[in-house]
């Protein structure tokens, strides 16, 4: 088997070269080639790239090149590690490693030479994944999976500079599975909080990756432990405490009181004090300018700032001041498509994650948009999840804009109609104070969540809507309980990104215009 083909022309490693044979990058494979690893790599820090992303079934490190081939279980985990790691390029050992599909569909290495060791390091991470044994290369104190261990991490954050919040948490920790439940506190003086995954594996994991990690440059350091609790009892959704299997949970005062045993644990009095008590001058809704996006680490410990989004990101955290408003809600979009981009599009899409008021194309530069959100945490909670998304054969990039509001066209200023005035939409999602749509703001996903569906309308005349709408169908359900609800899975998050701009309030007759969001949940 020839391993040349992913090579690049010449020696002189310039990142900016073509490839031989590089097919264009919509060609996906499972074997995904990598260059400019550091020579001194270990072949379980070359897996570890591809863990949080699903199992990893084969390595070819050529070391001489400073290239290896990484083989994903399946193409969708290569599809999603290579769309994460695209906007943010991963390091190891402080050397930044770039990332692309191969040409190969698959990796023979039977009858290579020195493949002892990459085989070794495979085995040993899926015993890690069968939860029997500790990665190899990683420090050994971190331990194995131990029968028992608690699906609980105890998250302590030092050099607390900015205000953390719990989407921040679960942004974060969710690259490494699903997180149940957060409870967030102030004991000691030092913001913590309680995190539950589903299963004990994913603690583990997010433990090795994540301790000692810093969530912004050089401040807000992530202490990790495993909790003695197995399991939290949340009893109000707020911006302390969150269940996310329980959406009908009353907010409570955002005070959310302990269950007794609970109590104890924190050593808390009943009632957990706001994680901005040891945080003096900072207000919750700072806006953090291009802060986008987890790098995951590639090495237990190594030091790299874990800057936020929900899916993929756009660039290393940017101190507030450095560009754009820290406060403000009018977001800088560029690198759109301008051949099908419309305001209408942008409010709709944009108004999953806040109320738009008002949005500006460019009338010089239409790949680039202003969109101004109710306010600046709406568009901080939209930045962070629509920046680096595809749409329309583009990736979205989107930061917070010098402006402080969207001017309209004066009287007779030609305008093409690229600027428009939403603020009085019957569509804006959260108008309604403790409206159920705030606990539902999930990062665009292949999966949608209709509602609003007539009974007239079956599950063929869905799926017809949206293949007429370009998208291919992958599965379908209705709720069991509630038949007006169901979930489509599309084919790629790009197509569901743009289905929900086409369909969101698409009139399906009998007064009844279907509402779409993005799902947590696959089907």
């Amino acid at each position: 088997m020839n391993f040349k083909t992913d090579t690049l022309e010449g020696s002189n490693g310039n990142d900016n070269k073509k490839f031989k044979g590089d097919r264009p990058p919509c060609s996906p494979s499972r074997v995904l080639h990598l260059r400019k690893i550091p020579c001194d790599v270990t072949e379980a820090e070359v897996i570890s790239l591809g863990l949080p992303f699903g199992k990893v079934t084969n390595l070819l490190m050529l070391k001489g090149k400073s290239q290896a081939f990484l083989e994903m279980a399946s193409e969708e985990a290569a599809v999603t590690m290579v769309n994460y790691y695209t906007p943010v390029t991963p390091h190891l050992r402080s050397q930044p490693v770039y990332i692309q599909y191969s040409n190969h569909r698959e990796l023979k290495t039977d009858n290579l030479p020195n493949q002892a060791r990459a085989q070794a390091a495979l085995q040993a991470v899926s015993a890690v994944q069968s939860g029997n044994l500790s990665l190899s290369g990683a420090p050994s104190n971190e331990g194995a999976v131990l029968p028992g261990q608690s699906p609980v991490l105890r998250i302590i954050i030092e050099n607390l500079f900015y205000p953390v919040t719990l989407e921040v948490l679960h942004q974060i920790f969710s690259k490494f599975g699903t997180v149940l439940k957060i409870i967030t506190f102030t004991k000691n003086n030092q913001f913590q909080a309680l995190l539950q995954y589903a299963d004990p594996l994913n603690a583990h994991y997010a433990k090795m990756a994540l301790d000692g990690q810093n969530i912004y440059n050089a401040c807000c350091t992530l202490r990790i432990d495993f909790s003695k609790l197995t399991s939290l009892n949340v009893k109000y959704n707020n911006d302390k405490s969150r269940d996310f299997t329980r959406l009908d949970l009353p907010t409570g005062d955002g005070q959310p009181s302990l269950e007794p045993p609970m109590a104890a644990a924190f050593g808390a009095p009943g009632i957990i004090s706001s994680p901005y008590a040891g945080a003096a001058g900072f207000a919750p809704a700072i806006g953090f300018p291009q802060a986008t996006g987890l790098s995951v680490p590639a090495v237990p410990g190594a030091l790299g700032p874990l800057t936020l989004t929900s899916s993929a990101v756009t660039g290393r955290m940017a101190i507030p001041g450095a560009s754009g408003i820290p406060g403000n809600s009018v977001l800088l979009v560029t690198n759109l498509n301008p051949d099908f981009i419309t305001p209408h599009g942008l409010f709709i899409l944009f108004g999953v994650y806040g109320d738009v008021h008002r949005v500006k194309i460019m009338f010089n530069k239409k790949e680039n948009a202003l969109v101004q959100m109710a306010d600046a945490s709406q568009a901080q909670l939209a930045m962070n999840h629509l920046s680096g998304q595809r749409l329309y054969g583009k990736v979205l990039r989107a930061t917070l804009s010098k402006h402080q509001a969207v001017q309209l066209p004066r009287e007779g200023q030609e305008d093409q109609g690229l600027t428009k005035d939403f603020s009085n939409s019957p569509l804006h999602r959260f108008k309604k104070p403790g409206s159920k749509n705030f606990q539902n703001i999930f990062p665009p996903s292949a999966t949608l969540h209709l509602s609003n569906i007539p009974p007239s309308v079956t599950m063929d005349d869905l799926k017809n809507l949206f293949t007429e709408a370009g998208c291919s169908v992958k599965a379908f359900k209705f709720f069991q309980k509630d038949r007006k609800m169901a979930l489509i899975q599309l084919g790629s998050v790009e197509e569901a990104i743009q289905a929900l701009i086409e369909l969101h309030n698409h009139d399906l007759g009998e007064n009844h215009h279907l509402r779409v969001s993005f799902s947590k949940s696959t089907i």
